[in-house]
């Protein structure tokens, strides 16, 4: 007689049943599974009673130092993600950037504190700032699909997505008549049914370490790059950025946004998809670290053509 494989697996600690392939209890976020990599304090799945989010500011300093922990608290409640706030704090921190490119320019006639140099000043800022909001939420968003295409792979993601958060009468019935313990993901009834619309949000909140980056980078602007002149009448002559494509601080700051995007952010990715999709940790780290070292590959290797 043939055995049949169980489809679900029964929590210890609250007794609702779970998929099989489940790692973490979805009614009162037991862990069913650890695997050898969750040894790692970064990629420990945080385990505690939830009862309110964080605030949006604590939300980001964890996704710096405990990133498991934030995308925990994050997945309770995805609406107050602060993704988006991670996107328009890093183009606040692009028209600085600009800024630190144009100390760099000696505008004959016009002195450091005149109102045209403000004026100079302001244009580039709201430049850079536009810039960066639109390239990096394309950017974000062409890397966010990228990741969701190798995590379905790994792990189905989509579909697993589908089954947990979305409109399957049944399932949404079975959560609503679990028992409901302490530490439940699922207080005030189906709550992550409802939050399911802002996984965008939540996966967006994987790119905080652009915040660090571009800071680091301003740094680097103001210390590394030449100093050129330019006459009052061509203050924006782009020939004179050849000097600046010409230095080898340049290379430095591809080198750093490759790095960040081959290995830092595909890492934070992975916790976020995992929390989503309550899968495994390994299956989905490795195509994240494979799309993020190809696009970094990519990406350095392009960028000089297209400046150029």
């Amino acid at each position: 007689m043939s055995q049949t494989v169980a489809a679900f697996q029964r929590c210890p600690r609250c007794g609702n049943e779970n998929t099989a392939d489940s790692f973490a209890c979805a009614f009162c976020g037991f862990h069913l599974k650890v695997e050898k990599i969750e040894t790692i304090r970064f990629f420990k799945r945080y385990e505690a009673e939830w009862i309110n989010p964080y605030p949006w500011y604590l939300k980001i300093l964890y996704l710096f130092i405990n990133p498991s922990r934030s995308f925990w608290d994050i997945n309770h409640k995805r609406s107050k993600a602060p993704g988006w706030l991670i996107l328009l704090f890093s183009s606040l921190l692009y028209g600085l950037m600009g800024l630190a490119f144009f100390s760099h320019f000696n505008i004959t006639g016009v002195g450091t504190y005149s109102l045209i140099r403000f004026v100079y000043n302001l244009s580039i800022f709201a430049t850079f700032f536009v810039f960066g909001f639109i390239s990096q939420l394309v950017l974000f968003a062409v890397l966010i699909w990228l990741f969701t295409k190798g995590a379905n792979v790994a792990v189905g993601f989509t579909q697993r997505l589908e089954t947990r958060f979305g409109g399957l009468q049944d399932t949404r019935d079975k959560y609503k008549e679990a028992e409901i313990s302490p530490f439940s993901i699922y207080k005030g009834g189906t709550m992550l049914h409802l939050e399911g619309s802002y996984k965008f949000n939540m996966m967006l909140s994987a790119f905080a370490p652009f915040l660090l980056i571009n800071a680091i980078k301003i740094l680097i602007i103001l210390v590394g790059f030449p100093n050129v002149t330019a006459s009052q009448a061509t203050p924006y002559d782009f020939t004179i950025f050849d000097q600046m494509f010409a230095s080898g601080t340049w290379a430095v700051l591809d080198v750093i946004d490759a790095l960040t995007v081959a290995i830092w952010v595909p890492i934070l990715m992975t916790i976020s998809i995992r929390e989503l999709s309550n899968s495994s940790t390994t299956r989905v780290l490795i195509p994240t670290l494979i799309i993020g070292i190809v696009i970094a590959i990519l990406f350095y290797f392009l960028r000089p053509n297209l400046l150029g």
